[in-house]
């Protein structure tokens, strides 16, 4: 089993920056792509960033485009870095981890997330 722990997050105003970190623990060694999704209330759930080891790429939700930044630590550990932060983008940020399969990632293990609160 694979657990994901995410730390983090918190309340900032309009304009501010946040770090999130994840890291991912237990039966890890297939596991090749870690990403983070968010859901605001009354919204579904969306990609913001992720990416698969086996390519250099990083994915970014057209929306945090510019403003988000993804690092790919060591031993499946993430680290998304949060600039000029909107009151949209105020969710609940979930960390995941999942294996490539065909063309895409499926995600398979799921933390239980931490708030984000941006104040206008």
């Amino acid at each position: 089993q694979v657990q994901v722990v995410e730390s983090g997050g918190g309340s900032v105003q309009a304009g501010g920056s946040l770090r999130l970190s994840c890291a991912a623990s237990g039966s890890t060694s297939g596991v090749n792509c870690m990403g983070w999704f968010r859901q605001a209330p009354g919204k579904e759930r969306e990609a913001v960033a992720h990416f698969y080891s086996g390519t250099r790429d990083t994915y970014y939700a057209d929306s945090v485009k510019g403003r988000f930044t993804l690092d790919r630590a060591k031993d499946r550990n993430t680290v998304l870095r949060m600039y000029r932060l909107k009151p949209e983008d105020t969710a609940m940020y979930y960390c995941a981890a999942g294996y490539h399969a065909g063309f895409r990632c499926t995600w398979d293990y799921w933390g239980q997330g931490t708030q984000v609160t941006v104040s206008s």
